[in-house]
């Protein structure tokens, strides 16, 4: 059963709305009757707290949201270098310049692989490791602390701390990966028929940030692991809303443990999973800080994405137009893609 929601109108009704659908229906009820002269002292009264209610936040909006979108729009169409007073006007040329470059086109397949590896990773992660914490172990608060802990550090600290983890001789992790090289010369002979022992002898740490096929696995694995206790701790959120009952009569019905989670629990934490997959999305065009410190967009342009790439063309080649362009194609995909979820993905939420 879905749940409409309801918005009170301007003459404080209650109007049920259905998602996406609604938005005529509340310009009609909402907006317009704020339009037509107020006809006695209360409605003067009421609109003018409604204009000193709403002015703080309109000017906010005007100021930071609505205004640099305009202005890098017309960034967007000019050749200018930040320092020079000459501005020349010129078209959708950097509109061809910018999208018709092949450093573009890796930098939208980057970016591509980047949020579909990192968001879908840390979203399945996230689930098993909510629902294991949803149980009554011991320690558990404990653990949920400390898994939510990356998501409240600075994004450059985490990276410094992760360029060591990853450093191909002294680092942690080439030590383990090392060990299993070493294990080579404790088999036994007959081992050694199968390949298990060359192959143990060969493993050597890769160079993670320093090799292009492994930049980006670099990348998307320290990504995750910060925004992992995030995507948890909303999940737990969502497991505690979910009626214990619905599961009382799924066992009585003859259902499993399976069969609990794949029609009690998935279609109960639905509103959760489709707003972490928004704001997942949305997030991860804006991870800015992990490759500026860990890679620099490299090597080779292996971690180049829009945002870094807005960075480049902005703030280290100094071309407004470009950097303009690249801030207009992000501004675009995001919107694109988030009204794809919500015309497609939306009506498989289950609102309860």
């Amino acid at each position: 059963m879905m749940a409409h929601l309801c918005i009170l109108t301007a003459d404080e009704t209650w109007m049920p709305v259905a998602p996406l659908s609604w938005l005529p229906e509340l310009f009609m009820k909402t907006t317009l009757p704020l339009l037509r002269r107020p006809t006695g002292m209360r409605e003067w009264r009421e609109r003018l707290l409604f204009l000193l209610l709403i002015t703080p936040n309109m000017l906010l909006l005007a100021a930071f949201t609505f205004w640099p979108m305009i202005y890098n729009a017309y960034l967007s169409v000019i050749s200018w270098n930040f320092l020079s007073p000459v501005r020349r006007f010129v078209g959708l040329r950097n509109y061809e310049t910018v999208l018709t470059s092949d450093i573009f086109r890796i930098v939208l397949i980057n970016t591509a692989v980047f949020t579909i590896v990192s968001v879908a990773v840390t979203m399945a992660l996230g689930l098993g490791l909510a629902l294991l914490l949803n149980q009554p172990l011991r320690w558990r608060n404990g653990a949920r602390a400390v898994l939510f802990t990356p998501t409240v550090l600075s994004g450059a600290a985490i990276a410094i701390i992760w360029i060591y983890m990853f450093d191909p001789r002294f680092g942690p992790l080439a030590q383990i990966i090392n060990w299993f090289g070493s294990l080579a010369q404790l088999l036994p002979a007959r081992f050694s028929e199968s390949g298990l022992v060359e192959w143990l002898a060969g493993v050597r740490s890769p160079q993670w940030l320093s090799d292009p096929n492994w930049a980006m696995s670099a990348l998307i694995i320290v990504y995750v692991w910060k925004n992992l206790g995030y995507a948890v701790v909303i999940y737990l959120a969502g497991l505690q809303t979910i009626d214990r009952t619905l599961y009382e009569a799924a066992r009585i019905d003859g259902a499993g443990a399976w069969a609990q989670f794949w029609h009690v629990t998935l279609p109960g934490l639905s509103p959760i999973m489709f707003f972490l997959l928004v704001t997942s999305v949305l997030a991860c065009f804006q991870a800015f800080d992990i490759i500026r410190v860990m890679t620099d967009g490299g090597p080779v342009n292996a971690t180049n994405m829009l945002v870094y790439h807005l960075y480049e063309r902005g703030f280290i080649q100094s071309q407004a137009g470009p950097a303009g362009v690249v801030a207009m194609v992000m501004f675009v995909l995001m919107l694109i893609l988030t009204i794809l979820q919500l015309r497609f993905i939306e009506r498989r939420v289950h609102y309860s």
